[in-house]
Order: C-alpha cells, then sequence, then structure tokens
C-alpha cells in the first residue's frame, strides 16, 4: 500500500501499524509525535493502531531549544 509521510510517497506492506512505520524510517520510539489524517496517534497506541492505504501521516521529532 502507499501512503504519504510527511509529503513524500511511502510504500508499506498491508496491515502495517502506526509502530511498524517507524521502525521502517528509522525513527526512535521515544521524542516523537505522529499524527495520520489529521488526528494525533498517542505514543501507547503506536503498536495497535492499523495504517490505512492512502493515509497521509506527519511525523515530527521533538527538539529543546528556545
Amino acid at each position: 500500500m502507499i501512503v504519504l509521510v510527511n509529503g513524500a510517497e511511502r510504500e508499506l506492506a498491508d496491515g502495517s501499524t502506526v509502530a511498524d512505520l517507524l521502525v521502517a524510517l528509522g525513527v526512535p520510539g521515544a521524542g516523537i509525535a505522529v499524527a495520520m489524517d489529521g488526528a494525533v496517534v498517542p505514543r501507547a497506541a503506536h503498536p495497535s493502531t492499523p495504517v490505512p492505504d492512502g493515509a497521509v501521516l506527519e511525523v515530527l521529532t521533538a527538539v529543546q531549544g528556545g
């Protein structure tokens, strides 16, 4: 299936979860926020939240500073 991640198309296996996507991106499990189709996906829900075909995701990394 094809999804849009941070504006770029990405292919994922059918049945992939948000956690699977983060592993495929090489993103650490902590210090990030994920929104799918405009709604924030809580970190505790990443392993159980399926990513549907055509989903639009934003993966953001927290940074410190001011």
